[in-house]
């Protein structure tokens, strides 16, 4: 399983609406192929700031089958108006548990 990490900066007072977004789109997330699962930290040390982590069977599954997808259209529609700026999204795999 791989882990997409998801640095999410969001507008000056659309805190609330981000995560009520986010919250609306995780079945999106848990009915996606290979998909484990989705989390959102929100950053103590950085005010409007995020890390959306979604566990993937493969980076395939993120990227195209995910990505590609109409769910993933929605995604963007409900959170996408919030973005201060792009995501930065990386993929990271467990090493030391």
């Amino acid at each position: 399983m791989i882990f997409e990490l998801a640095d999410i900066e969001v507008l000056p007072g659309h805190e609330a609406e981000f995560e009520a977004g986010v919250r609306t789109a995780l079945p999106l997330f848990a009915r996606a192929n290979g998909c484990h699962g989705a989390a959102l930290h929100r950053i103590i040390e950085k005010e409007r700031h995020y890390v959306l982590q979604v566990g993937w069977e493969t980076v395939d599954d993120h990227m195209v089958h995910f990505r590609e997808s109409a769910d993933f259209q929605t995604w963007r529609g409900l959170v996408g108006p919030h973005f201060a700026r792009v995501p930065q999204v990386v993929h990271a795999t467990v090493v030391i548990e």
